[in-house]
């Protein structure tokens, strides 16, 4: 079996390799270790630095034995990762200094909120296409810096290094060899000029973050170094990185200027091309890099969705009113159309297009025959209902060129009766591709376009294919009533009214 390609998917919740073969890159096995997370205090998320290498290296040697083959095999192996999460480690022991604070982690939120409103927030958009939040990593590596004694000194000394999981990873899987990022993951640090591709001085000295510490930014698809002969008996070449959200759209084949794609994991993240121009928002969303290949960058603007299949985790671990996430399609399905139940799930407060970090989850609307279909429901309308507002965003920002129909890919695209429901409230087509693993295929994609095994961006966007569309079919006149109902919710939710 020759011509494999293999991504690595370091997501929040799991560490997952695909191998997929080559060119046409149908997968052929996939390998997969929870991932836990760690919460030691209100806000507050932490992965064990150790556990991302750790079950890389597991989920690489299994997925290789599942499909049969041995490193020759591989021509090239992809990384995409979960963005803005933060590692700062040692570089004569590689051991990290602190655990990983993860992206949902809210701890610097009184770091961000002073930078709100001043010249600095200003400075901050237009450098880097973001808002001071504590999402992205520049206040999660100064907290780092700032609380881990000694660091600062160490990171003087040239000692330290940064990265987001996709640099820690491959720090490791070189060998300490290689101390580098894509241009996606960069944009996502608060400390990166998208216009101007590269680390932006006068950000730095805000934020107060050593040069020294910072990995290099090359292009997604790329010479990343060998993969140390260790990890699998005999070295592989490494020649792509893609922020997860990133990955998604090549995988989606969103290359042009116009096309949308949404992820629906713990999260949802909603990204639309904007082509080579970083379009500023008007609507509170993001500007971020889309891709870079051969030195040239395209954009996006994102809206990122803080809650979205954990809000289902929700139903399961907290409440327990399901036993498995695949229950709730069929229990919303048979909820009670008389009961109007809305669930805000700002359960670490509220991305785009608010951006209200203190605003915390609710719920509207319940009676006393309110039971778990109806809270099914509700968690699963809250889906569709914040891709709408981002949607809004979006059209205010770009306006409307044609018909929008939006890719979706993610966990939750399973189930018939959400991915309906967001057609309907959209007012808008929305198609499931038949490969549902979008953003291990786009990394996988990177790679092997890198090491020539598969073909350019125009030839693989011809291989997208459909599993299904959904066509609205809700009427305006209810879609108006339950966006209205949605509205008002939000509006008592936030913090700042």
């Amino acid at each position: 079996m020759s011509g494999l390609v293999v991504a690595l998917d370091q997501g929040t919740t799991s560490t997952r390799a695909i191998a997929f073969r080559a060119p046409d890159l149908v997968p052929v096995a996939t390998a997969r270790r929870e991932l836990p997370q760690h919460f030691p205090g209100s806000g507050w998320v932490e992965h064990a630095p150790e556990d991302l290498v750790g079950h890389s290296r597991i989920v690489l040697r299994e997925v290789l034995e599942a499909a049969g083959a041995r490193p020759p095999d591989v021509a090239a192996i992809g990384i995409t990762n979960q963005r803005e999460t933060t590692v700062l480690w040692d570089r004569r022991t590689g051991r990290a200094v602190h655990p990983a604070i993860v992206w949902q982690d809210r701890r610097t939120e009184p770091a961000c909120a002073a930078l709100r409103g001043t010249a600095n927030e200003a400075l901050i958009t237009a450098r880097t296409g973001l808002l001071p939040d504590p999402y992205f990593s520049a206040t999660k590596l100064a907290w780092i810096l700032d609380n881990v004694a000694g660091a600062r000194e160490a990171a003087r000394a040239g000692h330290l290094a940064f990265g987001t999981v996709d640099t820690w990873l491959l720090w490791h899987m070189t060998g300490g060899r290689v101390h580098a990022t894509d241009a996606t993951n960069a944009s996502r640090t608060m400390l990166y000029d998208i216009r101007k591709g590269a680390w932006d001085e006068e950000l730095l000295a805000l934020f107060r973050v050593p040069r020294s510490v910072l990995p290099e930014v090359r292009d997604s698809a790329g010479d990343f170094g060998v993969l140390e002969g260790d990890w699998l008996g005999s070295a592989v070449p490494i020649r792509g990185i893609a922020g997860d959200q990133q990955a998604a759209m090549v995988g989606q084949a969103c290359f042009s200027r116009g096309m949308v794609k949404s992820t629906y994991g713990t999260g949802c993240f909603l990204l639309l091309h904007t082509g080579g121009e970083a379009v500023a928002s008007s609507n509170r969303l993001l500007t971020t890099v889309a891709l870079q290949l051969a030195g040239r960058r395209t954009y996006a603007l994102e809206g990122a969705i803080f809650v979205a299949g954990a809000a289902v985790q929700w139903l399961r671990d907290g409440l327990r009113v399901i036993a498995d996430a695949s229950e709730t399609g069929a229990l919303a399905s048979s909820a009670d159309d008389a009961q109007s139940v809305t669930l805000v799930p700002a359960f670490t407060g509220l991305g785009a297009p608010w951006w209200d970090a203190e605003a915390r989850g609710a719920i509207f609307g319940l009676t006393r025959a309110t039971g778990p279909r109806e809270l099914a429901r509700a968690a699963l309308e809250s889906v569709g209902q914040q891709t709408a507002d981002l949607m809004d965003a979006m059209r205010a920002d770009m306006g409307t060129v044609g018909e929008t129909v939006l890719r979706v890919d993610g966990g939750m695209v399973a189930s018939d009766w959400t991915m309906q429901f967001l057609a309907d409230i959209l007012g808008a087509p929305v198609d499931r591709p038949k490969v549902a693993e979008t953003t291990a295929l786009g990394a996988a994609y990177l790679a092997g376009m890198a090491a020539g095994v598969c073909p350019a961006p125009a030839a693989f966007a011809q291989t997208w294919s459909l599993d299904r569309r959904f066509v609205p079919a809700m009427a305006a006149q209810e879609r108006a009533r339950r966006r209205a109902l949605w509205a008002e919710a939000v509006r008592r939710t936030l913090s700042r009214v």
